[in-house]
């Protein structure tokens, strides 16, 4: 089985540009805004933290853990995946889906604005 490009290793000379999305100040203020509207809809809180991609390189990945109110440990977690959005149900460490836009990955937990409600840039 072929691994994702993001596991692949490109040697130092390597003409291959590896391209993923980021979190952008937009999508914090979505982000915001999407939970303040989802409180009657159990959600309680969100975290933007970063990880390691790997432990020689120091370049953070970040991810969003969101909680609900039926758990007490993070419920969701949304992190990029090259161009898309992936949705994690934490709690299970399932793969919930794969979606083009950070809105869309949050209306597929919650669809408490609409799904084409994007903050300006």
């Amino acid at each position: 089985m072929a691994r994702p490009a993001a596991q692949i290793e490109f040697p130092a000379n390597s003409n291959v540009v590896s391209l993923r999305l980021s979190f952008l100040p937009r999508h914090r203020e979505y982000l915001l805004r999407w939970l303040q509207a989802g409180a009657s809809m159990g959600l309680c809180d969100v975290d933007v933290s970063p990880r390691a991609a790997s432990n020689r390189e120091p370049v953070t990945l970040e991810h969003v853990l969101v909680w609900v109110r039926e758990n007490a440990d993070p419920a969701y977690m949304i992190r990029p995946e090259g161009m898309r959005w992936l949705v994690i149900d934490h709690v299970r460490n399932h793969k919930l889906g794969s979606f083009a836009s950070f809105e869309a990955a949050l209306y597929c937990i919650r669809p408490v604005l609409s799904c084409g409600a994007i903050a300006a840039a």
